[in-house]
């Protein structure tokens, strides 16, 4: 397996000789797994390990555990080790993100201290095959297109390096034992409560009984083939670019000829300039591609609003990208997740999941009966809500003119806008936070407080349990 990997490694010229390499290290199986083949590559390619931890503080004495680990392992294996605690309950709260999402932000926020302070060249994280088979069906069936079973890159931005992405978890699991090596279990991966773990503990084994027993690798295989269809589909894209696109401080121009490009190309040359114009890479959806082809063929001066403050404006046939200033109008999504509750409350209780593709988000609803044992216990992904006192729709929308609220425990209502200044949400962020509206009443801010109206209280008999997951964790 240590030759598999060096092999993987050399494959995607992941490391140079001379480089400092840090290892993010979780204390699992695959962070284990993943120091410990480094550790024994260091001297044949002349590169030197360093580890880094973050301990979340959601786990209590098991997260600690985890950390004193991590650390002795490093002492024993003489690799420089950096640990940090961080508080992400308060974080996400904080910044307004899931649990999940400020995760990730407090994890690369740290290895980009340590690369800066330390000089870095390279930080390794341990994604595996099995990762790649579940993010490659995970994205499948919400309908992604091919730059998306694309899957996990083996290399991102140049930095962030994934040696192991050949290796399966099976692998993994016996090069821990055949060493020794004893690495902590988080019990969160056993349970079936997260999307992805629905699909890595209920539909991969599945597959593998009934279908195709080597399903992992398929799927890897799969990502493989397109992964080079792509780049050269991006060449192509990165040459038209250049030719079609220009770009200054106020905005950027797409050329009307651009649109008569083949659309496989048209569609990722507009992603492209969306990104490079509004720095953001993220929540630019097919939708949104396929609004911009439309808006083209129409008269000159008409004009769309874009997530993140981006409007695009036909000038003449060519597509004009600027960002509206303060007073510009919301940019407004609106999606529908049940149209009358009354007519599916029986039909609650086995649960369902819907995913709104304009919002990234997975959302999990449950009918709940209010029993002495039922944990009611909250976090920023989970809330609940008095399922009785649901008398119409439930959708998701961004905010709108007027928009009132009733924060848990406060009785009357006030301004979002005002409440969104209160909490310190920066001004360029509030167009884009969802709004859980029972009929058009805003009952959940995401990341945020839930509405005082809806509230489980004494007289509470039938409860709906809310739960949402975001995508973005392994881009």
């Amino acid at each position: 397996m240590v030759d598999k990997a060096l092999s993987y490694i050399n494959e995607h010229s992941m490391l140079k000789s001379g480089e400092k390499v840090l290892v993010a290290l979780s204390g699992g199986p695959d962070s284990v797994c993943l120091i410990h083949i480094l550790y024994n590559l260091q001297e044949k390619l002349n590169i030197q390990c360093f580890a880094a931890h973050l301990n979340h503080c959601l786990r209590g004495e098991e997260a600690d555990k985890d950390e004193a680990y991590s650390e002795e392992l490093c002492r024993r294996l003489n690799i420089p080790f950096f640990s940090k605690r961080v508080d992400i309950n308060a974080l996400a709260a904080k910044r307004g993100i899931s649990v999940e999402m400020a995760g990730r932000e407090a994890r690369y926020e740290f290895f980009d201290e340590i690369k800066n302070k330390y000089q870095i060249h390279k930080i390794a994280v341990a994604h595996n095959a099995n990762d790649q088979a579940e993010t490659i069906l995970m994205r499948f069936m919400r309908g992604t297109g091919s730059e998306g079973l694309r899957g996990i890159k083996p290399i991102r931005e140049g930095i962030f390096i994934r040696p192991i992405l050949c290796l399966s978890r099976e692998e993994i699991e016996e090069y821990c034992r055949i060493n020794n090596l004893n690495p902590r279990i988080d019990k969160t991966n056993l349970e079936d409560i997260y999307y992805r773990n629905k699909i890595r503990l209920q539909l991969l084994p599945y597959i593998e009984e009934n279908f195709n027993s080597n399903i992992i690798s398929t799927l890897n295989r799969l990502a493989y083939l397109i992964d080079s269809d792509n780049d050269y589909i991006q060449e192509q894209v990165d040459i038209n670019y250049n030719i079609f696109c220009n770009a200054n401080e106020e905005g950027l121009l797409i050329h009307k000829d651009a649109f008569k490009l083949h659309k496989a190309i048209l569609s990722r040359l507009i992603r492209k300039a969306y990104n490079e114009f509004s720095g953001i890479h993220s929540n630019f959806q097919k939708v949104h591609v396929d609004d911009i082809i439309f808006l083209q063929k129409q008269g000159t001066g008409r004009s769309i609003n874009l997530p993140g403050g981006i409007c695009a404006e036909n000038r003449y046939y060519d597509i004009y990208f600027f960002k509206k200033d303060s007073k510009g109008e919301l940019v407004f999504n609106e999606k529908y997740i049940i149209e009358n509750i009354n007519d599916i409350k029986s039909k609650l209780y086995e649960g369902f999941n819907i995913y709104l593709q304009d919002f990234r988000l997975n959302l999990n609803i449950k009918r709940l009966e209010l029993k002495p044992s039922l944990n009611l216990k909250t976090n920023n992904t989970t809330k609940y809500f008095d399922l009785d006192k649901i008398k119409g729709s439930i959708l998701l929308r961004n905010r709108k003119a007027g928009d009132r609220f009733s924060p848990l425990g406060m009785k009357g209502s006030k301004k979002l806008k005002d409440l969104f200044i209160d909490l310190k949400v920066p001004q360029d962020k509030r167009n884009d936070i969802p709004l859980l509206c029972f009929d058009d009443d805003i009952a959940w801010i995401i990341g945020y407080n839930i509405s005082d109206k809806y509230k489980v209280d004494k007289n509470t008999k039938n409860i709906l349990q809310i739960k949402l997951e975001s995508e973005a964790f392994f881009e």
